[in-house]
């Protein structure tokens, strides 16, 4: 054998153990390398220390709870709404585990901008889109918690769904799993069979952004490049002021939230570590 090729099935075979490592890892816990290297656990695997948990809150939410070591979304719950973060952040690195339902659809939202009560789209007589319904919440924000509806997170989004079988990721592969959700589309098509656990990492530091899928970079771009820009524009076109909230957004601390879409969804290992700024 050659050495050239030598080298790269040891190589090879290092990376597979590396992350065959990472899968052994115990959930929800940190490594002693993980800890030098300032990386913070967003969830202990018991208790929603570090979120707003939307439990406590009146009329109490439905949308998530804790189950087997994960933090679970709900399908169809009254109140539609992520699972927010409290501390913010800029520029970070953040890791996760996620599980998604057959058919289901979810996501990771960051730089997130706002978040408005969206009443039930029976509420507004059906005569306009959901960006439209978005729109009119902010001019007409309600200042008390609903029993039903949504609270919409307006930010940038890593896609989570099922390839296979849900329709959204069918009609477009900027709404496959790994994608900056309706701007860039995922270079390759990394997602595990439903069911399974897979990786993900975001990495964001001042305009750039990275998403990465079971240990494949799938999307590196800005998020005022023009792909990013157009998308923006086709989807918040009819809603002016979310449309400048992405497409102008400042670079400011942040929550970041997991999505409660209506399907089911579980995540673990999540993580983060702060960036210095460009």
């Amino acid at each position: 054998m050659s050495k050239p090729l030598s080298l790269f099935l040891l190589c090879a075979s290092t990376a597979s153990w590396l992350w065959g490592a990472a899968d052994a890892q115990s959930p929800n816990t940190l490594t002693h390398e993980e800890k030098l290297a300032a990386w913070v656990l967003l969830f202990d695997g018991r208790t929603m220390n570090g979120w707003d948990d939307p439990r406590l809150k009146r009329p109490s939410g439905d949308a998530w709870s804790i189950k087997d070591g994960c933090l679970k979304a709900h399908a169809n719950p009254r109140i539609t709404e992520d699972l927010l973060t409290i501390e913010k952040y800029r520029d970070f690195e953040l890791a996760f585990d996620w599980r998604i339902s057959p058919g289901g659809n979810s996501g990771v939202k960051y730089r997130i901008e706002d978040h408005w009560f969206v009443a039930p789209h029976e509420h507004n007589g059906g005569n306009e889109t959901f960006e439209q319904s978005v729109e009119r919440s902010f001019r007409d924000r309600v200042r008390e918690r609903p029993a039903k509806g949504q609270d919409y997170v307006i930010g940038f989004e890593y896609q989570i769904t099922d390839d296979t079988t849900n329709h959204d990721a069918k009609g477009s592969r900027k709404h496959t799993a790994g994608a900056l959700y309706d701007m860039v589309a995922p270079s390759a098509q990394s997602a595990r069979p439903v069911g399974e656990f897979n990786h993900s990492r975001i990495l964001a530091r001042s305009n750039h952004v990275e998403h990465w899928l079971n240990g494949v970079k799938v999307v590196d771009s800005a998020l005022d490049a023009p792909e990013a820009l157009h998308g923006i524009q086709r989807h918040w076109g009819v809603a002016p002021h979310a449309y400048k909230l992405l497409a102008r957004q400042p670079n400011k601390d942040c929550p970041i939230s997991l999505q409660n879409h209506g399907n089911e969804a579980w995540f673990r290992n999540i993580k983060i570590r702060r960036l210095a700024s460009n």
